[in-house]
């Protein structure tokens, strides 16, 4: 049975890399696209400085709860390890 946290909308969880100092950003969204512009005009306090960015990596999900749940963890030192792991081609680690 689904929680009641599920929504007929998704709510993306993504990681951008910075083409300026090749660091990663993950934050969270309902429009990935419209965040995506966000990003790349410095409309982002937090991200203005480092644009441009190309999109790593989203998942998606039903639920808002899950979303930030899932942020926090990609954030986290667990989260981080999971990434390097994953986008290992991507990232150009051995």
């Amino acid at each position: 049975m689904p929680g009641r946290t599920i929504s007929d909308r998704f709510y993306y969880v993504y990681v951008l890399r910075s083409l300026i100092d090749r660091k990663q950003y993950v934050g969270y969204t309902s429009d990935l696209r419209k965040r995506m512009e966000q990003h790349q005009r410095g409309k982002t306090f937090a991200t203005a400085p480092r644009r441009p960015f190309t999109l790593a990596y989203y998942e998606a999900s039903r639920s808002l709860v899950d979303a930030k749940r899932r942020e926090g963890y990609l954030k986290g030192t667990g989260g981080r390890r999971y990434l390097a792991k994953r986008l290992k081609d991507y990232y150009g680690y051995e």
